[in-house]
């Protein structure tokens, strides 16, 4: 019966728009009857009396015209603001106005007439905005007391701020939260109040532990990522140790619909490991995009389908999504179908190692920006499968790229990783190969030497914070079922950035691109894979060591103890973007990458391990095997360089095919 009341009263009809119409009116009346009382008291001593009862009956269809008009019922009460005002004024003023209006046409003015207007028009006035605000009271008081009836779950809201502020508000009609204040950290707040809420504060675990217990609070809401990495090793903390809910407010971007309050989710590690938001030229990026017929390759991954969400709002004209996954493709169908209606999208299932298939879709489809970011991506599966690595990850982007050129798109944007630098595996090597590959047939456009008009990106980041298949899913996933949770090595360090973060630096490095550049992404501080499935427990509830045990099980085949720091300045120069960088990297000559592609294709579609991956050491010098089988071909060819000088064409004279670089 409480949830039914309550449903009632948070709803639309707290009041129905014709009763509060009715209530105006009768206000309005009375407000007349009254102002020509006190106006023939003070001007001819009571006398008048049958004009006034004449002007108070006319004003009963003059009161609810002029509100009708001003539509002054219709505003949802307790959502009121100052800025509606006028409206009450305006419509107070229009009433008086018809008043005298037809006073002056049917009846005898009078001196108390015009005192009986000004009157009339303070009180009606003054009379309106103090039933608003009567409403609006009694509305907060019966929601609140039926809140604290019910089990909802008792939380502060961290800040002072409009961030902290707007949050109350969108919270206020929760039916799952009831906000008991606002939590500051420091004494500058002590004992004020902020949207009629008190303000508590804290300075040491002893005032948290203090606050949460005297009022019963059951968690923390963070109005923005900021917020919870200012305090992610005090606030954070604390409530990580005595097990206070930590939730915070997505952006309204991030929810939408019926889902805009209930957007309030627990911190996740993501929330932690991530860096000061990127602000994003929006309007510019987009114009970029806008009504253009766009093809995301890998659209079901957790780089594509973020690229798909974010230019989907960016109002593309045809969204084309490409993958071989058939249930994730099915998933984002249901994604972009729910939330962008209007959006015209295809989504095709296929393989870009399939040329014939890739070709289909540039010939129906003619895209204008290719987004490509198909690839095979863990590094211990493809050491064990170099050919595929090679046929997905190099062959597959050469069929992309060479489409692009064929059908005149105008601009390939090329997903690459952080382990395509100095690569120890072969899925960094792949992904270099394809850099390669890019970048010199981009080059050879630009230089004249290969008709075409393309122009090619290349994005080059790290790992991406909760992509499919990475190690805080695996990590969760340990936690759930009681641990063990694995690690590699005790000092084994990692690049993060949020899927977001990565999705919106692709989208600003395609548009202050001019083509034929490796662009490097800003990554931040590394972070150890140690500390982070230590935080993950702790954010679980439980106590690293005692609870979840951590084990470590050895670096795998290919894998770096430390990944290259991507933006140093040593291998990079600046744009006008602070977070993107231009890679230095080595020039390939387009004829020999092709010949030597050619190659390469031959011997991955052979399933010929030992000389396909002889060919990738060969093409990328730099590419030096570490903890893997392949480390006894490094031998080889030191011991050939030896022989034949340390150049990459002897290196490559046992093969046939010659790379010449820069």
């Amino acid at each position: 019966m409480i949830s039914e009341l309550r449903e009632r009263i948070v709803g639309m009809h707290y009041l129905n728009h014709w009763i509060v119409l009715i209530l105006d009116t009768v206000a309005s009346v009375l407000c007349t009857f009254l102002a020509c009382l006190l106006a023939g008291h003070l001007v001819s001593g009571g006398s008048g009396m049958m004009s006034m009862v004449k002007i108070t009956l006319l004003s009963i269809p003059v009161s609810g015209l002029s509100f009708y008009l001003f539509r002054i019922y219709r505003n949802i009460i307790r959502h009121s603001t100052l800025r509606e005002l006028w409206r009450l004024v305006a419509a107070s003023g229009v009433k008086i106005a018809l008043l005298a209006a037809v006073v002056l046409v049917f009846m005898e003015p009078e001196r108390q007439l015009l005192v009986g207007g000004l009157f009339d028009l303070l009180m009606t006035t003054v009379v309106l905005i103090c039933m608003r605000v009567g409403m609006v009271l009694g509305y907060d008081v019966i929601v609140s007391k039926i809140s604290n009836s019910n089990s909802h779950s008792h939380l502060l809201i961290y800040g002072v701020d409009d961030r902290s502020v707007a949050l109350e508000t969108r919270m206020r009609n929760s039916k799952q939260y009831h906000v008991g204040g606002f939590y500051n950290y420091g004494k500058a707040y002590k004992s004020y109040r902020l949207a009629d809420l008190p303000v508590y504060y804290f300075n040491d675990e002893q005032d948290f532990v203090h606050i949460i217990a005297r009022h019963n609070i059951e968690g923390i809401v963070f109005p923005d990522y900021e917020s919870i990495r200012v305090e992610k090793e005090r606030l954070i903390r604390y409530c990580e140790m005595h097990h206070v809910r930590m939730l915070i407010a997505p952006p309204v971007d991030e929810v939408s619909g019926d889902k805009l309050v209930p957007g309030i989710r627990e911190i996740k590690i993501e929330d932690l490991l991530g860096r000061d938001e990127i602000n994003m030229d929006e309007e510019v990026v987009a114009a970029g995009f806008r009504n253009r017929t766009v093809l995301v390759t890998g659209a079901a991954g957790s780089i594509g389908s973020e690229l798909c969400r974010q230019l989907a709002s960016f109002g593309v004209g045809k969204l084309v999504l490409f993958d071989s996954a058939e249930t994730p493709m099915h998933n984002i169908r249901l994604e972009l179908e729910e939330r962008f209606p209007h959006l015209e999208f295809v989504p095709v299932v296929g393989d870009v190692r399939l040329k014939a298939r890739v070709r289909m879709i540039f010939e129906r489809y003619r895209p204008d920006v290719v987004f490509h970011a198909a690839a095979y991506k863990h590094v211990p599966l493809m050491e064990e499968n170099p050919c595929e690595a090679v046929v997905v990850n190099a062959i597959g982007t050469q069929h992309v790229a060479d489409l692009c050129v064929e059908y005149g798109v105008e601009k390939m944007v090329m997903i690459s990783t952080d382990k395509a630098v100095n690569p120890t595996n072969v899925m960094g090597a792949s992904k270099r190969l394809a850099e390669v590959y890019v970048q010199s047939l981009g080059v050879s456009i630009a230089e004249g030497r290969t008709p075409g008009r393309t122009r090619f990106v290349t994005t080059r980041f790290g790992n991406v914070l909760g992509s499919n298949g990475s190690v805080i899913p695996r990590f969760m996933e340990q936690i759930r079922h009681g641990g063990p949770v694995t690690v590699t090595h005790p000092e084994i360090t990692r690049f993060f950035m949020t899927i977001l973060e990565a999705c919106r630096l692709v989208m600003e490095a395609a548009t202050i691109s001019e083509g034929n550049e490796i662009m490097v992404f800003e990554m931040g501080g590394s972070t150890r894979i140690s500390d982070l499935a230590k935080r993950m427990i702790e954010l679980a509830g439980y106590v690293p060591g005692v609870d979840i045990e951590i084990k470590y099980t050895g670096l795998r085949p290919g894998e770096k103890l430390y990944e290259e720091v991507l933006s140093d300045m040593e291998n990079t120069t600046p744009t006008i973007h602070k977070k993107i960088k231009l890679a230095k990297v080595r020039k390939y000559g387009y004829e020999e990458v092709r010949l030597a592609f050619r190659e390469l294709e031959r011997r991955a579609l052979s399933v010929d391990v030992r000389g396909t991956v002889m060919l990738m050491k060969e093409v990328i010098p730099e590419f030096v095997s570490k903890n893997s089988p392949f480390e006894a071909l490094d031998a080889e060819f030191a011991a050939r360089r030896n022989g034949k000088g340390d150049t990459p064409e002897g290196a490559a004279a046992g093969s046939g095919v010659g790379i010449v670089g820069e």
